[in-house]
This record gives C-alpha cells, structure tokens and sequence, in this order.
C-alpha cells in the first residue's frame, strides 16, 4: 500500500521528517537540530552532508518508508547550491557567513554598484549572505577555481528535489526570497543575475508542486522506498505555510513563526515596502509578489527567555511590566527585522537594567510581549489605516497563548487566530502542494482558534511609549 507523503522540512535551526498519510495525520515525525559546519574553502557552510546521512539513517529505519508515494521538500531561504559533473560543486553558503565584514573592501563596493536597486527586485540590502546574490557574488570572485566547476545552480529545496531523483529543477518562491536574483513584477531574473551569467546556469524553472520524476533506483534501494515513488520540486519553508491560504477572499495576513517571523501579506500594496525597515516581497509559489515583513523572532524569543521557559508568562506579569515600566526595545539579533542597526536593551523607569535583574516569569512575559509588538507593528506597516482583516499565526508562536493575547489587544480592529494544526504550517503546506492538483481547496481545511482577547488597560499607552522610544518614524500608524 502507497499511501504515505514523505516531507522534508529543512528550518535553519531544526530539519524535520514527517511520514503523513493521505488523511493529513503524521504517522511518524523524526527531527534533528541543524546547524553549519566549516567548509574546506574555510566558510560557514551548509551541512548537506550531515542531513544526508540523517535521513538516509532515518528512512532506511523506519518500516514506513516503503509505503511512501511521493516526496516532497521544504527549506530555508537565502540557500542556494552548486552542481558539478558528478555532484556539490562547492559547499553552499550558510547565509550567517560574512563574506563582506570589511563595508570598505573593493568587493563589497564592486557588489554594490552592480546590484538591482529596490525599485526592481523589491529585495532590501541584507547584511551577510541574507541577499542570496550577496553568496555568488563573494565564491564567485574569491574562489574562482570553485566557480569554474559550476555547471548548475539550485535554490535549496530543489536540490534536494534533485539529490532524491537526479533531476535539475528551479522554483519561484526560493529564487523570490529576498535574493536580489529575481525581479517580482517582471517575473525574471535581475540584471546582476544575468549579467554575472548566474541565470543562465540555473534550471529551468518548474511549479513547486510538479513532479520531477521518480526517486533514484539505486536511492530507493538504499532507503527502501518504493522505485515508483514520485519526487515533487519543492518550495521555499515560509511560502509552503502561506500557500494554503491564496485563495482565501479576505484580507489576511499570515504569520509564519520559527526562526524568522515573516509576515506575508498576499493583496497588500508594494507601496508600503520600506527597504531600511527590512520589508520585501515575496514571490508566492503562483509566481506573484507577496508583500512581506519580519524579524528573528524565534531567535529574539529565546535571547529575551535567557534560559526561562517560553509559557511562564502571564496576563499578570505582563501587567506588572507595564506597571514598572519595563521596555525591551529591540533589535536583540542583527541578522534582520526593521530595527536590525539597533542594538537591544532592557529599560526599567526609563533606565537600563541587565535581563539577569528579571525574575524568569518576568523575562517570560517580556519576550512574548516583545514578540506581540513588533507582529503588531509591522501588521500596520503592511496594511496601514486596515479597519479589518484576518491575522492567521502559523508555528510555535500559534502555541503561545499569552502571545496571541497581547497580539489581539495590540490590533484591537484586526481579527487575529492561530493555526490548531499539530503539524507545522511549513510541514503542512509541502504536504498539501504534493497534492496540490487533486484537493487543493485554497484555505486551510484545519481549525483555526480566536486568539483570547486580553484586557489590560495599560498596554496602548505602554505600546505608544515604546513606539516613542525608537523614534517618530515608528509612530502608531
């Protein structure tokens, strides 16, 4: 019997397998973290190697796998990797690796003058190898014997697409992900991607849900997947969670937690974008630009947790904090988000204090809280002066109901829920594109769960206080 859907799931920090059945129920999860390693060209590189030999381990133990019918992958964005005649190329990239630490080095200069400006490929200027082109640009020119050998280039999910069926493939949504490779309006790759000759060595470009072929014969074996087992392109982690709402009538905008908060707002105006505030467009997996914002919110979540579980939180000690007046004003990871140039700190009566000085309930509530504003703020950065739309959270933060409390008090106008889903909404969207052809409704089937309304009185004026402290271009919309 052929009835299971093998996805894999490749965050930045955690990669999943998940073994699903027809009926959408995980029959089997298995997971790792995942974290880069040094590559022998002396960068931080993905480790391709050790999630290969993850999954091989996983799937050859598992008595599921020969009952899997297709597979299908979702990754990270701002990954891209390189094939030669027989295989990697080059080790890719891991996009926290700075090839451009000196702002002042003649490649860093010789990038900036080449590069698609804002008005084109709606990609704001990132730092380290956030911009995907950023990566090509610097192995490019400071490794040329290992560019000579590049045959083919890969957004990440397609190449793991590749790994499992031996076919080449590109897709809209990774080569969208703020690369500055891609042009959203025009729907082709940027003039620094052609110009460098990056676009003509990508694959051709195929739906996220297309077929590619069946998994190696000699793979297959090895894994014991069945040969007939059928290989989808694949797609980027925060466009797999939003494409099962495309379809939706509504003003909506979802929120894709993990790692990276990224809100995605489908029928926003590209008008709103504000390149220094870190907003962007996201190509979606029909190829249309998606108006996005966000932050390292998983990675500010733990910082402001400091070791403090993530539900010791209350209504409660959210109030106490409004009360004495503490503030954490951000940015607490450089790595993106709107206020990415600012460096964190903790404020107590309008004076700095060290986190430790917070209770662990204290630094529970502040993270969520911290979290809750920034969301909301950058909600109204994408739709300003919004009377009334949906805001749908996806991931851990979905799990959060102090969160998701202070996220409604903060957009009172806004209806804001969480996905119930058990299975992550980057696991679930991959699953629903495996068969996107044949029951792809448009909306998510799942339940979806009002967020509880919070009554704290003190919370906009502490909210606008906040606003103020990071200047007036933050203003409430």
């Amino acid at each position: 019997m052929l009835d299971l859907t093998l996805v894999i799931d490749i965050g930045k920090s955690h990669a999943k397998l998940l073994l699903v059945d027809d009926s959408g129920t995980v029959l089997e999860q298995h997971g790792r973290k995942n974290a880069p390693v040094t590559a022998p060209l002396g960068y931080s590189a993905l480790d391709i190697a050790g999630l290969t030999g993850w999954i091989c381990s996983t799937l050859a133990a598992s008595s599921l796998t020969r009952r899997c019918a297709r597979a299908i992958t979702s990754t990270h964005g701002a990954a891209f990797v390189a094939l030669d005649n027989a295989g990697l190329a080059w080790p890719p990239l891991d996009y926290e690796f700075d090839g451009y630490a000196n702002q002042t080095s003649a490649l860093h200069q010789a990038y900036q003058a080449q590069r698609d400006g804002f008005d084109a490929t709606l990609s704001p200027d990132l730092p380290m190898g956030l911009n995907a082109a950023r990566q090509l640009y610097w192995l490019q020119h400071t490794h040329p014997d290992a560019w000579a050998r590049t045959r083919t280039l890969l957004p990440y999910p397609q190449y793991w697409a590749w790994w499992l069926s031996g076919v080449a493939a590109s897709e809209v949504s990774s080569l969208g992900c703020h690369t500055q490779l891609w042009q959203p309006d025009a729907q082709d790759y940027s003039q620094l991607a052609k110009t460098q000759g990056w676009a003509a060595l990508f694959a051709s470009l195929a739906p996220a849900w297309q077929v590619l072929g069946t998994v190696r014969p000699a793979l297959a074996e090895a894994l014991g997947l069945p040969k007939s087992c059928e290989i989808h392109v694949g797609v980027h982690d925060s466009n797999a969670c939003l494409a099962r709402y495309l379809a939706s009538d509504q003003d909506l905008t979802v929120v894709s937690s993990g790692t990276w908060t990224v809100l995605m707002a489908p029928d926003a105006s590209t008008a709103t974008l504000d390149a220094e505030r870190d907003m962007l467009c996201n190509v979606n997996v029909r190829g249309q630009a998606t108006p996005t914002a966000r932050f390292m919110g998983g990675r500010e979540f733990a910082a402001l947790l400091d070791g403090a579980p993530a539900d010791l939180g209350t209504p409660d000690g959210v109030d106490q904090l409004l009360r004495k007046q503490i503030y954490a004003l951000p940015s607490f990871a450089p790595q993106g988000g709107p206020f990415m140039q600012r460096r964190g700190e903790i404020m107590r009566a309008g004076q700095p204090i060290a986190l430790q000085d917070l209770a662990a309930a204290e630094r529970s509530a502040l993270a969520a809280l911290y979290c809750a504003q920034l969301t909301a703020w950058l909600v109204l950065q994408l739709r300003p002066g919004s009377q009334r739309s949906t805001v749908v959270v996806e991931g851990p933060l979905a799990h959060n109901p102090l969160y998701l409390g202070l996220l409604q008090a903060l957009l009172p106008s806004q209806h804001c829920c969480a996905s119930q889903d058990a299975m992550e909404g980057t696991a679930r969207g991959a699953w629903m594109l495996s068969r996107w052809s044949q029951t792809h409704s448009g909306t998510s089937a799942l339940p979806l769960q009002a967020a509880p309304r919070l009554a704290l009185p003190g919370l906009a004026s502490y909210h606008a206080d906040w606003l103020q402290r990071l200047g007036q271009d933050c203003a409430v919309v």
